[in-house]
């Protein structure tokens, strides 16, 4: 196993993120690195937690990440939370990003779950996405 590439995949995810247009039209720039404090937009994304597993194998080391990328919204329904949710899924799934280090094998929307949150006040949806890199190439 290497976790290793872990800074790269997630500066490689980032980037995605606030690089896509229909991203950017929902969200602005509000695309994080983790939950903002203070005073919040009334929407915005936030990559989150990860679990790693070693996934190496004859040819080098290599890992599955399952990265989570939440969605928060403030509107009174989920609509915006599900459109901007469905934006970062199309922006991900599949995506070929480089990485500064290591190659990203595969990239997959592995799961979501929707809810509101702790106060009831905002709308939040966390995306997971399953990431299979390799530290061989």
């Amino acid at each position: 196993m290497s976790y290793g590439m872990a800074a790269a995949l997630q500066a490689a995810i980032w980037h995605r993120l606030a690089s896509d247009a229909a991203l950017a039209a929902l969200a602005g720039g509000a695309i994080y690195d983790a939950a903002p404090q203070g005073a919040v937009p009334d929407l915005y994304i936030a990559l989150g937690p990860e679990d790693a597993r070693g996934r190496g194998d004859g040819t080098g080391a290599g890992a599955e990440h399952r990265v989570t990328v939440t969605v928060v919204s403030a509107g009174a329904g989920f609509l915006a939370a599900k459109q901007a949710a469905g934006a970062v899924s199309d922006a991900l799934e599949g995506a070929a990003l480089a990485l500064d280090r290591g190659l990203l094998v595969s990239l997959g929307f592995l799961r979501a779950r929707a809810r509101r949150s702790g106060d009831g006040q905002r709308r939040r949806i966390d995306l997971t996405f399953r990431a299979r890199v390799d530290d061989g190439a």
